[in-house]
């Protein structure tokens, strides 16, 4: 196992994860919910993260060019799909848990594009060309930044409480709005690939 290769990919999945910064987001996308409920969407969203990842590390490139999918296309879609979470957010439609409705919050926005995006999924691609085989530091590293994600992200329902719903509301908008911004951000990265590289 190559030490080195492990401390890079763990360090990198989980400054990239952003444990800390996707609180706030989870609470809003989980509104509503028992405790109960909203630790299985967090267990949901790190195994679908780890899988993504893993499936990324090992055969996103050949995905990726089988489907003759740019990353900047990738950034692209992920961009929208959060701008569309803000102005939800911003008009207030998420007052009732996402996941009640037709789609399910842990696989998006939660697992994808915010736990792993399209800058992690690109960094394992990377991270598993340099590691020599077997690629065990990267798999170990992948896990072990998701678990601690995965512990970071439990917390959420003691800060839920410490809140309280007027909190909620005035987090909701300020973090809609600065969800958007990031959402342009990635969308205008994944742009400036595809029409000005």
């Amino acid at each position: 196992m190559n030490i080195s290769i492990l401390v890079k990919t763990f360090i990198a999945v989980f400054v990239l994860a952003d444990a800390v910064g996707n609180i706030p987001i989870l609470l809003v996308l989980t509104k509503g919910m028992e405790p109960e409920s909203r630790s299985r969407v967090i267990d949901k969203a790190i195994v679908v993260a780890i899988a993504v990842l893993l499936l990324f590390a090992f055969a996103g490139k050949f995905i990726l060019s089988y489907l003759d999918i740019s990353l900047g296309s990738l950034r692209v879609a992920g961009g929208l799909l959060l701008l569309l979470i803000a102005l939800q957010m911003l008009q207030g439609d998420l007052d009732t848990p996402v996941i009640d409705q037709e789609r399910d919050v842990a696989i998006t926005p939660l697992a994808l594009p915010l736990l792993a995006g399209p800058g992690t999924l690109t960094t394992v691609m990377l991270l598993m060309s340099e590691s020599p085989s077997p690629h065990i530091s990267v798999i170990v590293g992948i896990v072990g930044a998701m678990f601690v994600t995965w512990l970071i992200l439990r917390l959420a329902n003691g800060i839920d409480k410490w809140i309280g719903v007027e909190g909620e509301v005035i987090i909701t908008q300020l973090l809609g709005f600065l969800l958007a911004a990031l959402a342009v951000e990635i969308g205008s990265v994944g742009i400036k690939e595809l029409f000005l590289s």
